[in-house]
């Protein structure tokens, strides 16, 4: 009971299960004179501005100070700079978020909504309709005849949830079972489908309602051949060094955005969010995490129970894993009650 305490201690304070502590990142002197504002990539940049914008102009006017929205190449970018202090807030994945609070000081302070108020949404694994791939048994054939199309690394839909659904318990490597695989965004990898770049690609609920309305007549080529289980709605963060006015700040503008003002400035609030598709945020925190927590540390124990290492040291990691669970599984609980 004492070292599951200790455990739960320790995530509470930013350290990982595993009881590694957060890697060193570089603290704040003081609240920035600008908030920048973090947007993982998705898909194009220029998508990114078209639905973000609108939304850091008003959090500008509402905290009072300048919003710059910042944009990397990869999640990665986002969450080193995050640690480096070169981000403040952000947008994340599940997976992402977990890695810049990890790594980064990151703290979970808002949850999205969709815009048909569910907070969940769900990794797909999407073909062209001419491939004649209709279930995974088809695409698992591992017969490297196939290209696929991955997610980022620390994509939630797009790298964790197919790798530990779709690869993990179906005893399957994309690295020995595809021709290629690539990694690329949400927005690419719908795209690689549709002009038959690839066979079948990771991708998600959200991004194929935008696609299907960006690019319906290649999109109607596309359909899904597996859904995954819900995924928690995506989070927000802020650095958890950030002063408590300025964090309060944020989080107010985020949890009352389409909710309270003037009818017209919640009725343009709303329509921002609808070009997301979104609803008015929810508060979160760190809790949100567990289960992404605990998805990757099922994957983390197949892989080690699968891979080469001696008897003795494999027992002892999925050992290791097994209490992790436990912790997580405690904790969740105790959030549930």
């Amino acid at each position: 009971m004492f070292k599951t305490m200790a455990q739960a201690a320790m995530l509470a304070a930013g350290i990982t299960l595993a009881g590694q502590a957060v890697a060193d990142f570089k603290p704040l002197e003081g609240d920035p004179e600008t908030v920048n504002f973090g947007i993982i990539s998705t898909e194009s940049t220029s998508n990114l501005k078209e639905q973000w914008l609108p939304l850091l102009s008003d959090m500008e006017k509402a905290i009072g100070l300048p919003v710059k929205p910042f944009f990397a190449p990869d999640y990665a970018g986002i969450i080193e700079a995050m640690r480096f202090g070169k981000v403040h807030v952000a947008w994340y994945g599940n997976k992402s978020a977990m890695e810049a609070v990890d790594r980064s000081g990151a703290e979970v302070f808002a949850q999205q909504v969709g815009i048909d108020g569910k907070q969940g949404y769900h990794s797909y694994v999407i073909t062209h309709k001419d491939t004649g791939l209709k279930s995974l048994d088809d695409l698992l054939k591992c017969d490297k005849s196939l290209d696929f199309g991955i997610g980022d690394p620390n994509s939630t839909s797009g790298f964790l949830v197919p790798s530990y659904y779709v690869f993990a318990q179906n005893d399957a490597d994309p690295k020995t079972c595809f021709k290629t695989v690539r990694n690329s965004n949400h927005e690419t990898n719908f795209m690689a489908v549709a002009n038959k770049q690839v066979h079948a690609a990771a991708n998600n609920s959200e991004q194929w309602v935008r696609s299907h309305k960006k690019v319906p007549d290649l999109a109607k080529n596309v359909k899904v051949i597996w859904e995954s289980p819900l995924i928690p709605s995506d989070p927000l963060t802020y650095r958890k060094d950030l002063s408590r006015d300025l964090k309060a700040r944020i989080q107010g503008f985020f949890l009352s955005y389409g909710r309270f003002g003037a009818p017209e400035e919640i009725e343009q609030a709303r329509k921002n969010l609808a070009g997301m598709q979104l609803a008015p945020f929810v508060a979160s925190d760190n809790t949100q995490l567990y289960p992404i927590r605990q998805l990757a540390l099922f994957k983390d124990k197949l892989k080690v129970k699968k891979s080469k290492m001696n008897d003795q040291d494999k027992m002892a990691r999925v050992k290791m894993i097994e209490e992790q669970l436990e912790t997580l599984k405690v904790l969740a609980d105790h959030v549930g009650k």
